[in-house]
């Protein structure tokens, strides 16, 4: 194979990159190398990929793989060992002076590495972890790293990731076991999970020695993530809320991230043969801020699923779930605990932080809330305020249909 130069390596492992979702900087500390003599780099200016912090700051990551190379051969991967694409790979310094370079130009505020597995598990996790070890130790870089670790690498190696990275991930691939074995012969859930569990534990540990030792290393302080491929098996969403719920709960996840499955080139035989709707993918996301935000239980997000088990795609999980216990509605805005306003539909965590907050001024009418929420017509039939009362509203028959966003087939030429 003729020699890449770096652009070129570059070109196909940012390219290769883009199929992981989980590129994220919320959660992390604030740094900067104000008051460094040699330091470099920060996470809080305004920024090649965006991520938003949960302030709403846009942040901007070189988002790419070491290495496309890959000893695995899972039927959903375009870097598979089997997959006839163009191979790449970088030297650790190669990634620490792109990342450097694009840094001094203002394009990034930090890296997200992800890789292929080339040689070994450990080989590869100690090649990713040499990237950020040098950008830390030898140019104080104090911009954002997230580092995609490898389940099959010792902890002992994952360890170290975490003492250099703002956050670590470890992706579960697939909804079920039996979609992981069948689409990934050479991964295992059980060891994906062991290794969740390890990072867990290290979180707890680093936390508790900050509280007694003030110079304690920090350990990954914005987390752990993991990824969920949609619609590559037969999962339902039932399915993913299930798992992602057992993944928050028994790892303390920072997010779930989803990643709607997306034909590849060569794909295999036991692959679909189109991509799922986009829309599914945002659905399940609605799901996930219900779970995480408005206080829904996992069982109830199941309860917004249609027969087959899987979320409607015309309307968010919020209203179906309010279509289907349409007994616990209207409610009155002046005098609803927080719960339950955080149940009608329309109505956002903001929207009823002001509405608690106003209401203890005034009595509300449906102007009032009006001016809290992006569409009043979705609200209504759910709520009862000084000079509004749905009466028969909330029952009709064709609610679902009124309420439903008008979908528009636009023409390619129209005027």
């Amino acid at each position: 194979m003729a020699s890449q130069t770096v652009l070129q390596k570059l070109e196909i492992l940012a390219d290769a990159a883009k199929y992981d979702a989980s590129c994220a900087s919320s959660g992390t500390s604030k740094k900067s190398s104000l008051g460094s003599e040699k330091g470099i780099g920060s996470t809080e200016g305004m920024g090649i990929c965006h991520a938003y912090a949960p302030d709403g700051r846009c942040i901007s990551l070189l988002k790419i793989l070491l290495t496309n190379h890959c000893i695995f051969d899972c039927h959903y991967c375009v870097n598979r060992k089997s997959s006839n694409v163009q191979r790449a790979r970088f030297t650790p310094q190669e990634v620490v002076d792109l990342t450097l370079a694009f840094y001094r130009r203002n394009y990034i505020e930090g890296l997200f590495l992800s890789s292929g597995i080339v040689k070994s598990s450990n080989h590869t996790m100690e090649q990713i972890v040499e990237v950020a070890r040098i950008l830390r130790e030898e140019h104080d870089f104090r911009g954002y790293i997230h580092l995609k670790t490898i389940p099959e690498a010792d902890a002992e190696i994952v360890h170290q990731a975490g003492l250099y990275a703002d956050r670590v991930s470890i992706n579960v691939e697939l909804p079920t076991d039996a979609g992981l074995t069948r689409l990934a012969p050479d991964k295992d859930a059980r060891q994906i999970e062991g290794a969740m569990g390890k990072v867990k534990d290290d979180l707890s540990e680093a936390k508790d020695a900050k509280k007694r030792f003030r110079h304690a290393p920090r350990f990954a302080p914005a987390g752990q993530s993991t990824q969920m491929i949609v619609g590559a098996d037969a999962a339902t969403d039932a399915d993913i809320v299930g798992k992602a719920s057992r993944l928050y709960d028994n790892f303390r996840l920072r997010r779930v991230y989803y990643s709607a499955f997306s034909p590849i080139p060569d794909a295999s035989a036991v692959l679909p043969l189109k991509r799922p709707p986009l829309i599914r993918e945002h659905r399940l996301y609605q799901s996930d801020w219900l779970m995480r935000f408005y206080g829904y239980k996992p069982g109830e997000v199941m309860q917004a699923t249609e027969a087959d088990g899987n979320l409607p795609l015309d309307i968010d999980p919020k209203l179906a779930w309010a279509l289907k216990f349409r007994e616990q509605f209207p409610i009155d805005v002046n005098r609803a605990t927080k719960e339950q306003l955080l149940r009608v539909p329309g109505l956002g965590v903001k929207a009823v932080q002001k509405i608690l907050a106003s209401r203890r001024h005034r009595t509300l009418r449906l102007d009032d809330v009006a001016k809290l929420t992006l569409s009043i017509t979705k609200v209504r039939p759910f709520i009862v305020t000084t000079d509004w009362r749905p009466v028969l509203l909330t029952d009709r028959a064709d609610l679902r249909t009124m309420l439903a966003p008008k979908t528009e087939q636009l023409e390619l030429f129209a005027a």
